[in-house]
């Protein structure tokens, strides 16, 4: 990695990251020390690595410092593209085009890996000589005091609850002190990519068919002499580290292959790897192996539990945004229901009474489900607040609410929304929709209607001017507003609930009380859908007039 250092006139210098530390201030002991700038400190951040991974980390600074635009609390771990603001300074975070990398594969055929290969094992292999030799010691045994000493402080090392990226290097060590070697590499597959995890040297040269062998085939291979190896003997780095003798092998729990180690015995050593080398490393990568795995799913547990934690406080806080139970006016019975198809979801809906006796009934669903919809709900509820404060009729509310929205949605979302204002003296509802569901009115004499009239989606255009319309309630009637969760259910067989099916049973319930007629709703609904988790937020408000 390299540091791209930009002041107010441009890129002002490029700085390679090594080993050692990098220090950034006002201050002239600084290795990156801006006198000039007031607004930095005099040891104002550092940069510094950490078993091969880069942080950067704010020194108390007075102006603080910014990683992508976030204020740095504690170190963050730095990766190619992050911008870093300290002062007048802007950092960027870039791939060194002067280093060398770490490992490179080099073209050669199978049958060429298959000549240089003076040793072709696998763990089964391995496995059954261990079983032969318990059953006949005459045979040459496998677990020799080496063996033995090895296995054990691999046991020992780990058997504690390291990370996975302080697991790697312990690894790593483990095999190079079993190996007698100075110079190893461990690579994990991620994906179709061997990413490099730790490494003791530079300049690994690994042909693809050895690497091939590897991991499709769980091979361990040993090439005793590279030298002989067309492929390799003309790569610089062989010849610059002088190696000799090199072991790959996989890291194999089961029957999969999660990477590899490679060493190779270059400088000074000159012993080339024989057969109880290459044993004695297969059983130690499959050991590494396996508690690699079990450290991943370790982390994956821990990162599932704190996403549980962190989705339960997100619920328990969107659920403190509903209303927690309906308003109470003369003459009218109201109640609203809201579950969420996951742990957090998408749909809205709030009461606002007005001083002067209205009431407004507020619906929304926003496109997508979980964390995403339920963070644009927020936004939602937030700005709703304000606009209702001011106490618009129901299509300047929404227009205004509109032209806020447009433009700062991600691509493909939108939010459907029902504003209507009732005054609960007359029963006349003023209303504006922005393309959600048809609210339904249940009249005292059996019909049922849909409310007329609906304009475009939120957050899509800013110059819609939406629509003002009205109609009234009277005895005996009853209104509902739903999100598509309620009719867009469906059955086994693919039917949708439907705005019939809502329709017939508010009609057959509509003398209950609403909070019955909910809870009873929610039920059939489930029931309809055999008991199937809701594939959609389930919203409905029900308005009933005396």
């Amino acid at each position: 990695m390299e540091l791209l250092i930009s002041g107010p006139e441009g890129i002002s210098r490029k700085l390679e990251l090594s080993v050692r530390p990098v220090t950034l201030g006002r201050s002239a002991d600084n290795e990156l020390a801006y006198p000039e700038d007031p607004w930095l400190s005099r040891y104002h951040l550092t940069i510094e690595c950490k078993q091969n991974e880069w942080f950067v980390k704010d020194c108390a600074s007075r102006n603080g410092t910014y990683l992508n635009s976030a204020t740095l609390k504690e170190p963050q771990k730095l990766k190619v593209g992050d911008r870093i603001s300290a002062g007048h300074l802007t950092i960027e975070v870039a791939n060194s085009h002067t280093s060398t990398e770490i490992v490179s594969f080099v073209p050669q055929e199978a049958d060429g890996s298959l000549r240089g290969a003076t040793i072709v094992t696998n763990l089964d292999k391995v496995l059954s000589k261990t079983i032969k030799v318990a059953h006949e010691p005459h045979e040459t045994p496998l677990n020799t005091l080496r063996t033995v000493q090895a296995l054990i402080r691999a046991g020992q090392e780990l058997a504690g609850h390291q990370s996975l990226d302080e697991l790697f290097p312990v690894i790593l060590q483990l095999a190079l002190s079993a190996m007698g070697s100075k110079r190893g590499v461990i690579l994990t597959l991620e994906g179709e990519e061997l990413i490099v995890r730790a490494s003791k040297g530079e300049d690994f040269v690994i042909s693809t068919a050895v690497r091939d062998r590897v991991i499709r085939e769980k091979c361990s291979l040993v090439i005793s002499d590279a030298q002989a190896d067309d492929a390799l003997k003309r790569q610089q780095s062989i010849v610059m580290h002088r190696v000799r003798s090199m072991m790959a092998v996989p890291l194999q729990t089961g029957d999969r292959v999660i990477g590899l180690i490679y060493v190779d015995n270059g400088g000074n050593v000159l012993r080339p790897f024989q057969q109880e080398d290459v044993d004695l490393l297969t059983v130690m990568a499959n050991v590494a192996a396996i508690r690699i795995e079990h450290a991943r799913l370790a982390e994956v547990e821990q990162k599932e539990k704190l996403m549980a934690s962190e989705l339960a406080q997100a619920s328990e806080m969107q659920q403190s945004l509903l209303p927690a139970e309906a308003p109470v006016y003369e003459g009218y019975d109201i109640a609203g229901f809201n579950l969420p198809c996951r742990t957090v979801g998408g749909d809205y809906f709030d009461f606002t009474p007005y001083q002067d006796g209205r009431l407004g009934l507020l619906v929304g669903d926003v496109s997508g489900k979980g964390m995403p919809a339920a963070i644009m709900m927020s936004s939602l509820q937030a700005r709703i607040q304000m606009l209702t404060e001011t106490q618009p009729d129901p299509a300047t509310a929404v227009t205004l609410l509109n032209r806020n929205l447009a433009g700062r949605f991600p691509l493909g979302k939108f939010i459907t929304f029902f504003f209507g204002l009732l005054h609960t003296e007359s029963g006349v509802l003023l209303y504006s929709n922005a393309g959600h569901n048809y609210p339904l009115i249940l009249r005292a004499d059996g019909r049922v209607e849909q409310l007329p009239g609906s304009d475009l989606i939120l957050g899509i255009d800013p110059s819609v001017q939406y629509q003002l319309r009205e109609i009234s309630l009277g005895s005996g009637d009853l209104l509902a507003l739903y999100s598509d969760g309620v009719t867009e259910a469906r059955n086994s067989a693919g039917e949708e609930f439907g705005e019939h099916g809502l329709a017939a049973f508010l009609t057959k319930w509509k003398e209950e009380p609403c909070q019955n007629i909910i809870h009873s709703l929610a039920k059939h609904v489930r029931l309809w859908c055999e008991n199937a988790a809701f594939h959609d937020d389930f919203t409905i408000v029900l308005v009933k007039r005396h």
